[in-house]
């Protein structure tokens, strides 16, 4: 089954524009033009993707990913936000808040497919990873097949970003992965990203992991690494 994206962007005209190029690369696609009945649909349908625009009328778009990325139902499905705004600011505002990439207006069509498509294939799960376990410290438990993550044995919901930036660290517990590496290992070629997004992720990724957070240590000037 083709993938379900959808569309939230208040202005019928580029909602349309957008449904109509993804569906030319065989996606489905359903639009809407605020953020209430968005979280109606969400309640008995879950998409591959969102495409969110961050000026809604009836909600601002950073408040309306938070709230997603906060509830461990939707969480796992990835963002791309949309908007007239080029600012870094806020860029890194919806990294900070989960946001999966950031396109802004004016945009091409097929740069906006490639994203889409570049999003949902980082986070596909990888078959050769679905019975491999990692613990580390005793306290924190990693299941890569499942994208499952525990703390003393309590679930912890992360972005499928954070959850990749974890598994990363923890292929070489010990060893110190360059913010340049961490990058490419998310991205590759596929998208130019900001220096700030690897810190902005291990940031929100240590407020969620708790107690545990203190086995993710910040190698100052190089990188980051996972160590009991």
């Amino acid at each position: 089954m083709n993938e379900l994206i959808v569309v939230v962007d208040d202005e019928p005209d580029i909602a349309e524009f957008i449904s109509i190029n993804l569906k030319k690369s065989s996606f489905r696609v359903k639009e809407f033009l605020s953020a209430k009945p968005l979280f109606e649909f969400l309640e008995m349908s879950s998409p591959d993707l969102i495409i969110l625009d961050l000026m809604l009328p009836d909600a601002d778009g950073f408040e309306v990913c938070k709230l997603l990325k906060n509830n461990a139902k939707h969480s796992h499905i990835p963002i791309i936000m949309l908007t007239a705004k080029d600012q870094e600011l806020d860029k890194v505002l919806g990294l900070e808040l989960g946001a999966d990439d950031y396109v802004t207006k004016p945009f091409s069509p097929k740069e906006l497919t490639a994203r889409v498509k570049a999003v949902l294939r980082r986070n596909k799960p990888k078959d050769d990873l679905e019975s491999e376990v990692i613990n580390v410290g005793g306290i924190l438990t990693i299941d890569l097949g499942k994208y499952a993550v525990f703390v003393d044995g309590k679930k912890v919901d992360l972005t499928t970003i954070e959850f990749k930036i974890l598994s990363i660290l923890s292929s070489k517990t010990g060893w110190v992965f360059t913010r340049d590496k961490i990058l490419n290992h998310l991205w590759g070629n596929e998208k130019a990203v900001l220096d700030r997004t690897v810190d902005v992720h291990i940031k929100n990724l240590r407020e969620k992991l708790g107690k545990a957070a203190k086995l993710v240590k910040n190698i100052r000037g190089v990188g980051y690494k996972l160590e009991e």
